[in-house]
């Protein structure tokens, strides 16, 4: 299945016999809550989710945006009315970064229809609506392990046997700047390949070819290789993961990325624009 769905088509399941559970994850690092956001419009029948609460546990040694325990994790899911059998669709205010982590999530932990918003909010051209919801309490029980993923060890170990993609901004991945973690640089061994890079000035993303292109161009051949992606805490690495699943290119992410990796001072850090 696609992993997106234009505003179009979710306007018209909606309107469907089998409604999609709809799904508002409004969050930007380090901004307003999206609760009131969310509150001042939403799509018709969507519940909000809090990222940081609900998508992610408390920031540790895991790193800012540790995966959440699979059963509170669960627990919130069925507030939403997530079903089993139910398709649902996640969006947030356009980034796409928020999306692509409730996705990857509930990928994560088996659930099979799933897709983002292409576009975002930003894309919806129907009406908004400002009633909050009460769905049904859903059935859905996460069952980890659908999607792949690394720590820290196997992240090292993939940038020198695969490729270990390296999601945040190129300024960040070179250790120009790093406003956020304990130091600025890299993963030895990973490739730049910033998440901005996924999606059209619209924040759509890119059609498949030419993200085909984007991906060969840092290293993903078409051959087998075994691709990692990391950023700087797990969110903004989901949409790249999603971005290579349109492609066809099955990819592990680095849940504690860089927020986890930079805090332990034992671990190795590059710098500049070359992986090593």
């Amino acid at each position: 299945m696609k992993p997106i769905i234009s505003a179009s088509a979710c306007a018209s399941e909606s309107a469907g016999p089998r409604p999609p559970v709809l799904l508002d994850v409004r969050w930007q690092l380090g901004g307003p809550h999206g609760l009131p956001d969310y509150e001042a419009g939403h799509l018709p029948g969507a519940v909000f989710v809090d990222l940081d609460a609900e998508l992610a546990g408390p920031a540790g040694d895991g790193g800012r945006h540790p995966l959440p325990d699979p059963e509170a994790f669960g627990a919130a899911m069925r507030r939403a009315g997530v079903r089993r059998d139910s398709a649902v669709i996640v969006y947030d205010g356009g980034l796409g970064w928020a999306a692509a982590r409730a996705w990857w999530l509930l990928r994560w932990t088996g659930h099979r229809d799933v897709r983002v918003l292409d576009g975002g909010l930003a894309a919806w051209t129907g009406e908004l609506s400002k009633e909050t919801p009460e769905p049904a309490e859903g059935d859905f029980v996460p069952v980890p392990g659908s999607m792949p993923l690394l720590d820290a060890d196997g992240a090292a170990a993939l940038a020198r046997s695969g490729l270990l993609l390296d999601a945040r901004a190129a300024e960040r991945y070179r250790g120009e700047v790093e406003p956020i973690d304990r130091v600025g640089g890299h993963i030895p061994g990973a490739v730049s390949a910033p998440t901005t890079e996924n999606t059209d000035a619209d924040g759509r993303f890119l059609d498949a070819d030419a993200l085909d292109a984007r991906f060969r161009a840092v290293g993903a051949e078409g051959d087998g290789t075994e691709i990692g992606v990391y950023c700087g805490s797990g969110v903004s690495g989901a949409h790249e993961v999603l971005a290579l699943e349109i492609t066809g290119r099955p990819s592990a992410l680095y849940a504690g990325s860089w927020s986890q990796w930079s805090a332990d001072e034992s671990r190795p850090v590059a710098t500049g624009p070359d992986p090593q």
